[in-house]
């Protein structure tokens, strides 16, 4: 599903330059439920955003699904993360003037979905999360659980391949955060491949292999032995 060869990534401004990932090698297989773990500055987030194509890399090679994915235009780009990739983030990014389910339908939205149909599909997604009562309830209204969820239906309702989340539970109390990564592993269980960053060892308890960054390299790999 997934295969990095050698990928650097440095950010340079006129005074300095940062070499933020160091030869990368990465392969991760279909159905796949992985973390990724370092300290701050360690590389997790960029290495994140390459992985869902949201930015670019200096030198090596990624391969998505078995397409190279390199020098693409935003238009290619966008075309591949809408068949492939869900994403989940820390601080929800949802829309605040939409209800729940206009943000659960927006993908469906830039497919050219009907309004009548992506609703549709969007409350059976809602439904799935537990929010069909919640369905248009702004986000002001929902509490954090409750928009990961929202988050979550949106990423989902597209049926991506995989699912990649960057804190996933960084916002949320540690009820809050069992109930997300429960959803999380479930949605792995049905054989979609999830990515996840975290800071938080007991999050990335839940996952099959724990990758560790430090210093923009991977430190080391490692399947998780209580992983069910």
């Amino acid at each position: 599903m997934i295969k990095l060869s050698k990928i650097n990534k440095s950010y340079r401004t006129e005074a300095i330059s940062l070499h933020v990932l160091k030869d990368i090698d990465l392969e991760i297989e279909t159905g796949e439920y992985v973390s990724i773990m370092g300290a701050s500055g360690s590389g997790k987030s960029t290495l994140l955003n390459i992985l869902g194509i949201l930015d670019n890399y200096d030198t090596g090679d990624y391969y998505l699904n078995g397409v190279l994915i390199k020098n693409l235009s935003e238009k290619k780009a966008a075309m591949y993360r809408n068949e492939l990739i869900g994403f989940v983030f820390q601080s929800f990014n949802l829309i605040n003037f939409k209800n729940a389910l206009e943000n659960v339908a927006l993908p469906l939205y830039y497919k050219k979905v009907s309004r009548k149909r992506r609703n549709i599909i969007a409350m059976e997604h809602l439904d799935q999360m537990g929010l069909k009562d919640w369905a248009h309830h702004l986000p002001n209204e929902l509490s954090g659980g409750q928009k990961q969820r929202v988050a979550i239906a949106r990423a989902m309702i597209s049926n991506p391949k995989i699912i990649l989340a960057d804190e996933p539970t960084g916002a949320l109390d540690s009820k809050t955060s069992k109930e997300v990564i429960k959803v999380l592993s479930d949605l792995n269980s049905t054989g979609i491949t999830t990515i996840m960053v975290t800071h938080e060892q007991a999050v990335a308890d839940t996952t099959k292999r724990i990758i560790n960054l430090k210093d923009g390299r991977i430190e080391h790999s490692t399947l998780n032995g209580n992983f069910k």
